[in-house]
This record gives C-alpha cells, sequence and structure tokens, in this order.
C-alpha cells in the first residue's frame, strides 16, 4: 500500500482514516477482550494520526510507549486467564506475546537510539500483527474459554477498559 492510500483522508471529515476500524469479525466473543483488543486498535489509530498529522515524534514515541504498556496489560490478563482456565495452548500463546514484547522493545529502542521518526512501515507491521493475532492466535482460544463456562455478553463496561479510560486520561 501507497503512503498517499495509506493517508488517504475520510470523505466525511478531515480527520485521517482509521488505519484499523474495529469490525465484528475481530470480536472474539468475550466482551472483556473484545473491549481491550478496541483499546489496541484505538491506540494504533492515535498512533497513526500522531503521524499523518505531523504532531512530532516526540509525541508519537509517547503514544507507541501507551501502546505498549497497554498490550502489556492486555497480555498479562489474556494469559492469566488461560492458566486459570486450562487452556492447553497456553505456552505455545504466551511465546506469541512474548516475540511480540521482545520485538516492539526491539523498535523502540532503535527508533530512540537512531532518533529517528515512527514510519509507516512500523505502523503496518503493528497493524498486521495486531489483526493477525486477535483473527488467528485469540480465535483459538474462544472455544476453550466458552467450554469451561466463560460469558460471551457482559452489560458493563470491562474492568480493563475502566482501569484504563482513568488512568490513561
Amino acid at each position: 500500500m501507497s503512503q498517499a492510500t495509506e493517508v488517504s483522508k475520510n470523505n466525511q471529515s478531515d480527520q485521517p482514516a482509521l488505519l484499523v476500524e474495529w469490525t465484528e469479525q475481530l470480536s472474539v466473543g468475550i466482551e472483556e477482550i473484545d473491549e481491550q483488543h478496541k483499546i489496541l486498535v484505538g491506540l494504533l489509530n492515535d498512533l497513526h494520526r500522531s503521524i499523518v498529522e505531523h504532531h512530532g515524534s516526540e509525541q508519537a514515541m509517547q503514544t507507541l510507549d501507551k501502546l505498549v504498556e497497554y498490550t502489556r496489560i492486555h497480555f498479562a490478563v489474556e494469559e492469566s486467564l488461560m492458566r486459570i482456565l486450562g487452556y492447553p495452548d497456553y505456552e505455545e500463546h504466551k511465546e506469541h506475546h512474548e516475540m511480540l514484547i521482545t520485538e516492539i522493545g526491539r523498535l523502540q529502542q532503535k527508533l530512540r537510539d537512531d532518533h529517528k521518526s515512527i514510519t509507516f512501515e512500523l505502523l503496518h507491521f503493528l497493524k498486521t500483527w495486531l489483526t493477525k493475532h486477535i483473527l488467528d492466535d485469540d480465535m483459538a482460544y474462544v472455544d476453550h474459554f466458552i467450554s469451561v463456562g466463560v460469558k460471551t455478553q457482559h452489560a458493563k463496561q470491562g474492568l480493563m477498559n475502566r482501569l484504563w479510560h482513568s488512568i490513561a486520561g
């Protein structure tokens, strides 16, 4: 995808097009996890907006830091649920989480060391990783979670969503 396509404007407003649009296809059907995934999608879109609107590399790095911080929180929640619920592929899933955290940490450090800006290539990597992880890895645990009694719908906003919004402002 070209940069021109990547930064195309939404026809109905002056806002840049979303990098990732939340759709039901991304829903795992477990409200707490979906809410956390929506936060990750929102942070990725914030990072995209920072770059497209030229808010400066410091703001973009702060947004990337928030994305990484929330990703760690989300992974910890998922991994806790997997252990508690006896998910048989827990170790493999955790390994995928660790590989991403390591890769993002390496990229963050390289950006800081080289005094470089966040690029569209990095955004594309994050977008691809997030959507692929949800659609492949996370969808794989849904049947197991439901089979051991996890409810698929909650009327209230999830705990992690409330906590994140209270500290992230």
